[in-house]
């Protein structure tokens, strides 16, 4: 699949350079104020690969603008209930600054709806910050919604409880 200058695939966790570039993309995410503005701990850049390739379901969507690294989404997969079907969950979305605006984010969307089009899952989730404008605009323009049961008790919010 092709960006505007730039190509997507789905990562191999087996892969040294495919984890390099997870180890990249997630420590440029975390450091960027919609990523938390905080590094990884060595600890958690350690854990990460090995930890998502036991995740059965999880993939990785990588994406590249000339052999430059620029861009990923970490996807897990889950389940709904309602539909008795798998679901994909959009977990992290990054694009480096200067790579922003040239259709990465699109093109990785568009590979992740295909992966969840094949694995049989019947819709695909995600999370946006409320300050995160450019974020909610692109997953308006590729068909994203709040999410609602009955419009009278209003749309979903996410919630967390850290544990650790």
């Amino acid at each position: 699949m092709k960006a505007t200058d730039g190509s997507v695939r789905v990562l191999n966790y087996a892969d040294g350079h495919d984890a390099a570039m997870i180890l990249n993309m997630m420590q440029t995410y975390a450091s960027d104020p919609a990523g938390g503005g905080a590094a990884l701990s060595p600890d958690v850049l350690q854990r990460l690969v090995p930890a998502l390739a036991s995740v059965q379901g999880a993939f990785s969507v990588g994406a590249w603008v000339g052999q430059q690294p620029a861009g990923l989404i970490n996807c897990l997969m889950g389940f709904s209930t309602f539909a008795a079907l798998p679901l994909v969950n959009v977990h992290d979305v990054v694009v480096v600054p200067a790579a922003r605006g040239q259709g990465l984010a699109p093109a990785m969307m568009q590979l992740v709806e295909q992966v969840a089009r094949e694995r049989g899952a019947c819709k695909i989730t995600l999370e946006v910050l409320q300050g995160n404008r450019s974020a909610q605009a692109l997953y308006r323009r590729l068909g994203f919604a709040a999410y609602a049961l009955d419009p009278a008790m209003g749309t979903a919010e996410f919630l967390q409880k850290k544990l650790v």
